[in-house]
């Protein structure tokens, strides 16, 4: 009985094998002509562990395998229909019915989305994460996914920057090539709709790169230019000439002349928003040709020092900036030894800027910036909504007081590293807090000199009322001040939207609790622990003992 069983399982096993093979081959061929189907420009290459599917006409399947595969079916399809023919009787010829529709493998739900949901799911990512590398590797994916991602809509930003990194010079020459060939056939066919561009360490391949984004990017709006060389005057006038939309120029640490500069703004400057430079001995003439109101409608203006710190200092007119740029809105001169030009006795004084909402003058080192200049700067500026004052030592809280603003949301005014060798006022700092305890949203008074009880009672203005509609701070940095236990958790307590406090250096404060606290949860940890550490009786007001360090 055993050998009869034995034969039997045999036979099943030879009968079996070869469909199973032909199931497995039928499928292969039907995904190899999926994927890569005959005049549809592309063709496959397969390696060790993948797939790949590249464009252009490549080498077809192995005719040997294609012959074996289309062989192996006639013959299956043969003896199905002589087995047929034995088991039937003869009989008239009746006409043969249509073949049934052979069911194809389900290609996957990247080919059953529509295509304009696609491209609202990649619009999502590529706002959060740049169009680079997620659409390059969405394109692999499949035709749908390759067809959504070449969809010039999608690639309205892009930053381009070679890998140069430890490279020699030479390498990154080549590198820049190459990254330039791929560029010469995707700039037509993909940023036609860019309007963000952004190069960055490029060396050599500055023009070539800027002449394709002037013919193949009209809409082009912003253009930044970080630690790129070779920028001559007439790459940047023919980008001006052909993107008529371009309005924003950052070229903050790039070699760029300021013949190159002065020369762009003559072409675009009635257009021009927006205006980021790095202060050098060719900053005056760019200046220049802002207050001749070369720029009218500029509300972004930014000078910063380079890696390259200059200890010339900037003398800036600051009535001719307010007459040449009216529309002004953000103003910073970052890091920068800087005076104002003096007015004189007889000169009256600027229009303003009627229009600014931030001010930013902050520096490592202390500066000639005083409540005269500043005055100058702010007196026609009831809009202000940013003021960065860090490093301005020989501004006061009276000069403060006076300035027109009346909605001020960040006041920043810390003396970082330079507090101890300068006298620094001990009262007044009431009168800031006073005048804008109910917009102030964050207040920096790290390294100020102020006493605990000057503190105390400028703090005690954010206490609201019990209908609390004075709920607008949510960042306070006392570091290095003689902010008191008390004053601190009265601070807490009457602010319950704080998410940020700087207590580090305070050293009226007990050991453990001077550090920064970041979030709802440290903050009111903190309180916890300042209530404890307080006696009953003065958890609620000031401590007039100062612990040690």
């Amino acid at each position: 009985m055993a050998p009869v069983v034995a034969r039997r399982r045999a036979r099943q096993r030879v009968r079996i094998l070869p469909l199973a093979g032909a199931r497995s081959r039928s499928a292969e061929d039907w995904w190899w002509d999926r994927l890569a189907p005959s005049g549809s420009g592309y063709h496959l290459l397969q390696s060790d562990s993948m797939l790949l599917v590249l464009p252009g006409p490549g080498p077809a399947r192995p005719r040997a395998q294609r012959r074996a595969s289309r062989r192996a079916q006639l013959l299956r399809l043969r003896g199905a229909r002589a087995a047929e023919a034995k088991a039937k009787p003869r009989t008239a010829p009746a006409p043969a019915p249509a073949p049934a529709p052979q069911q194809e493998p389900d290609p996957g739900w990247g080919d059953r989305i529509p295509l304009e949901i696609l491209l609202q799911i990649f619009g999502l990512l590529v706002a959060a994460d740049g169009p680079i590398p997620f659409l390059g590797r969405a394109a692999r994916v499949c035709r749908r996914w390759h067809e959504a991602a070449s969809q010039p809509a999608l690639w309205h930003t892009l930053t381009l920057s070679p890998p140069l990194a430890g490279r020699p010079a030479k390498s990154g020459t080549k590198t820049e090539k190459k990254l330039l060939a791929s560029l010469e056939w995707l700039m037509p066919s993909r940023f036609s709709q860019l309007q963000r561009l952004t190069l960055i360490h490029w060396k050599s391949q500055v023009h070539p790169v800027l002449k394709l984004v002037s013919e193949s990017c009209p809409r082009l709006t912003f253009l930044k230019l970080s630690d790129c060389h070779g920028v001559t005057p007439d790459t940047l006038i023919m980008l001006a000439k052909a993107c008529p939309q371009l309005h924003s120029l950052d070229i903050q640490h790039s070699m760029v002349e300021s013949t190159a500069v002065v020369s762009f703004l003559e072409e675009a400057g009635p257009r021009m928003r927006k205006l980021w430079l790095t202060y050098s001995s060719q900053t005056t003439a760019v200046l220049g040709a802002l207050l001749g109101s070369c720029c009218p409608q500029l509300q972004l203006l930014e000078v910063s020092t380079g890696l390259n710190h200059n200890s010339t200092p900037l003398q800036l007119p600051v009535e001719a900036l307010q007459k040449g740029c009216p529309q002004l809105q953000v103003l910073r001169l970052l890091n920068l030894t800087w005076l104002p030009k003096p007015s004189g006795r007889a000169m009256t004084p600027g229009p303003g800027f009627p229009r600014l909402e931030e001010l930013c003058l902050a520096s490592s080192t202390c500066n000639f910036v005083s409540n005269e200049v500043l005055d100058r700067l702010l007196h026609g500026s009831p809009h202000l909504r940013l003021l960065d004052l860090r490093g301005c030592a020989r501004i006061t809280p009276a000069g403060l007081h006076d300035l027109p603003c009346q909605e001020l949301e960040q006041l920043h005014l810390g003396l970082y590293g330079m507090s101890d060798r300068l006298t620094l006022a001990k009262e007044g700092s009431l009168l800031l807090t006073q005048k804008w305890c109910h917009t102030l949203q964050e207040l920096d008074l790290s390294g100020q000199g102020f006493s605990e009880k000057d503190l105390e009672q400028a703090l005690a203005a954010f206490s609201g009322t019990p209908g609390g509609s004075h709920l607008a701070l949510c960042s306070l940095n006392l570091r290095g001040t003689r902010v008191t236990p008390g004053t601190v958790s009265s601070v807490i307590s009457n602010c319950p939207g704080l998410l940020y406090l700087n207590l580090e250096s305070c050293r009226c404060l007990p050991r453990g609790l001077k550090r920064a606290y970041r979030g709802p949860e440290e903050v009111q940890r903190c309180l916890q622990q300042l209530l404890t550490s307080l006696p009953p009786a003065s958890q609620l007001g000031s401590s007039s003992q100062p612990a040690l360090p």
